[in-house]
């Protein structure tokens, strides 16, 4: 069954069809995968190569794929739904096929791997674009060009020898050194892709513009080349980038620098783990005060990088285990009170006790210390509510000079004896 190329026209005579995607669940538990069965079949209808939109369903899924382009067998690791593909199939069409113009699928791709640009051209309208390279599926364009583009290009360039040696014979070219001549240079003079590179400017303001084009065009280089390196690789690449700030004294206004590195290594819910390694010691509540904003554009609204930013925390604590061991409440309840963590990422952390970090004995031991915080916070959040009148006999105890957080409870104070009524009668 065939459906729209553009699946937002109805139109039933839409003359742009594509195979309705065919996906097969293969393996059992961790081995299960997803082989899409006509992915070769649907890349020809959309003119764009069958590695393209399975590599465009592992970055949007984020799973490994696999390509056997002998035997046509183009894989997703896990088990996926053919609709939920189809509908994904959508945006890689929307985002990588049709016109920005027109709407159209008549497009073709226009790779440069030295400028690191991916252009659009349509067939229909003949409207001319360049892509927006910020999606991941780009890196991976860019290393793997369309083979189409490689032909296209030694076609045109035969069409245009074809030209040069017409007008040579309309002309009629000399046997002498000066026609040999011109018939050396004339394929330079039409293929170079730089002719005004001979006439460049030479001013100082000049090269300081090509130093930034080249510049911006290694970063782009160095974009996409970090965001295929693993997971490890580019922890290190961000734990390296803040330690450099650091040891040259400028962490301290990097905060939109550092998170600006954390997202281009697509590592931000890490950021806190690295964050606190470097930045924190055993002087860590003065050091929250002076970094809070930094730890803040990570962990807002962010509890995955709430929950590294605990386990950074249980990281420092082992480390100066002497010194911080016993304030582990009020540390704790210094991160709260700077919006750092919120009460269920706490919560959750405290129903259970992780090795992850730190050794499983210690991880009992800050759990314990860290006790009487979470039972102070559980008992405001249950005042917040309104769901139990307060308590005249419990006192929660907090000093910032206090070790530990302690819930007291306090005696009523008995009511001094009423004077007796003294009856004016008997007087």
């Amino acid at each position: 069954m065939s459906v729209n190329v553009n699946r937002s026209v109805l139109d039933q005579f839409y003359r742009y069809k594509m195979p309705r995607l065919i996906a097969k669940v293969e393996g059992k538990g961790n081995g299960i995968k997803t082989v899409i069965v006509n992915m070769v079949d649907v890349a020809k209808a959309l003119n764009r190569p069958p590695t393209y939109p399975t590599k465009f369903f592992g970055c949007e899924l984020g799973a490994q794929t696999q390509f056997d382009t002998k035997n046509d067998r183009y894989i997703v690791n896990g088990s996926h739904e053919a609709n939920k593909l189809q509908d994904m199939l959508d945006g890689f069409i929307r985002k990588f096929v049709l016109c920005a113009e027109c709407d159209n699928p008549e497009t073709d791709l226009n790779v440069n791997p030295k400028k690191q640009t991916i252009g659009t051209s349509c067939k229909a309208c003949g409207y001319r674009g360049m892509l927006d390279t910020r999606h991941k599926l780009c890196t991976f364009i860019l290393k793997n060009p369309p083979e189409a583009s490689d032909s296209v290009s030694a076609t045109a360039k035969k069409e245009k020898e074809k030209k040069n040696r017409k007008k040579d014979k309309e002309n009629g070219s000399g046997s002498g050194e000066a026609g040999s001549q011109e018939n050396f240079d004339a394929p330079d003079v039409v293929d170079g892709d730089d002719d005004d590179d001979w006439g460049e400017e030479t001013t100082k303001e000049a090269q300081r513009r090509r130093m930034e084009e080249i510049s911006d065009h290694a970063k782009n280089l160095t974009l996409s080349e970090d965001l295929e390196k693993p997971l490890e690789e580019r922890v290190n690449l961000f734990y390296n980038f803040v330690k450099q700030r650091k040891e040259s004294g400028a962490v301290d206004t990097a905060d939109k620098e550092i998170l600006a590195e954390a997202e281009r290594l697509d590592v931000k819910a890490m950021g806190p783990l690295i964050l606190s390694e470097l930045l924190f010691d055993d002087n860590i509540r003065e050091q929250l005060k002076k970094y809070k904003r930094h730890f803040l554009r990570f962990c807002h609204n962010n509890k995955k990088a709430q929950k590294y930013l605990l386990g950074g925390f249980e990281c420092v604590v082992k480390l100066h285990q002497v010194q911080l061991l016993q304030r582990v409440p009020i540390i704790l309840k210094d991160l709260y009170d700077a919006d750092l963590l919120d009460e269920d990422v706490i919560f959750a952390w405290a129903e259970k006790v992780s090795k992850k970090y730190v050794s499983k004995e210690l991880a009992k031991e800050i759990h314990a210390k860290a006790a009487p915080f979470v039972k102070w916070l559980k008992e405001a959040e249950e005042e917040s509510e309104g769901s139990d009148e307060d308590d005249p006999n419990v006192e929660v105890v907090y000093s910032p000079s206090a070790r530990e957080l302690k819930v007291e409870t306090v005696k009523a104070e008995k009511p001094e004896k009423e004077e007796e009524d003294i009856d004016i009668d008997a007087i």
